[in-house]
């Protein structure tokens, strides 16, 4: 989800080299260069601490006095998305799945929608229990395929159930996705001033699209990794003076 700003359209049959091409109004991503942008020091960007702690200029102050990103600032749903979920770190193994999910589905589509049938897809597939949806079978498909309340995709369909299965065989391997995903965690990446400071993807979500491709996973570019470690919490991208559910008491 990212967060910014996110259409993705896969631009070829490999899930690791479709590049999802986000623009600028949904959640999770903020540009559209498909070169990998590496980690910059943001406060050579402008003067010093004054400037880390004044708000960012590409933030939207909401009637409630709280500064959302522009993709965050009207649509009501994104707004409490952002307030409470996203960049809230996710740990659990059917929450870090269905995100993955989540992301997967939302390849060329905007955030809102997926936000609006995720009841729905939680209902359709079990409220994303691996276990659950990787024994689908191919009347599960059509059962899916059938139903107007979620993203009728075949190949997302069945992406996700072969992900839930690539879930259970790390079980096998003593190992969890949510660990696999989590262990490219890294702090190099400064808080962000704009938007322009943020990255579509980094040499951390670049080795994790690669190492979950290996165990079996599809939808899982470098772009569409770094939006999941966006929503997940693993990195940071909140800009300066945004309100973050982390760092609010109200």
């Amino acid at each position: 989800m990212r967060h910014s700003l996110r259409n993705r359209e896969p631009t070829g049959g490999d899930p690791f080299s479709e590049e999802d091409a986000r623009h600028g109004t949904e959640p999770l991503l903020k540009h559209n260069d498909p070169k990998i942008c590496h980690t910059r020091s943001m406060s050579s960007q402008h003067d010093g601490d004054a400037a880390q702690d004044s708000l960012s200029p590409d933030l939207v102050m909401g009637e409630d006095g709280r500064a959302r990103p522009p993709w965050a600032a009207s649509d009501p749903l994104l707004m409490e998305y952002y307030d409470t979920e996203w960049g809230v770190p996710v740990k659990t193994e059917s929450g870090v799945f269905e995100r993955l999910s989540l992301e997967a589905f939302q390849s060329g589509l905007s955030w809102s929608t997926i936000l609006r049938k995720r009841p729905a897809f939680r209902e359709a597939f079990a409220d994303f229990d691996p276990d659950i949806v990787a024994t689908f079978d191919d009347d599960a498909v059509a059962s899916l395929m059938a139903n107007p309340a979620i993203i009728r995709n075949e190949r997302k369909i069945r992406a996700t159930i072969r992900n839930a299965q690539a879930t259970l065989k790390l079980h096998e391997e003593n190992s969890y996705l949510s660990d696999v995903v989590w262990s490219y965690a890294s702090t190099s990446l400064p808080r962000p001033f704009r938007l322009s400071d943020i990255p579509s993807r980094t040499p951390e979500s670049t080795a994790l699209a690669k190492t979950l491709k290996k165990k079996g996973f599809s939808f899982v570019g470098p772009t569409t990794m770094f939006a999941l470690m966006e929503a997940l919490g693993i990195v940071d991208t909140h800009l300066v003076g945004a309100y973050h559910p982390m760092e609010s008491a109200d």
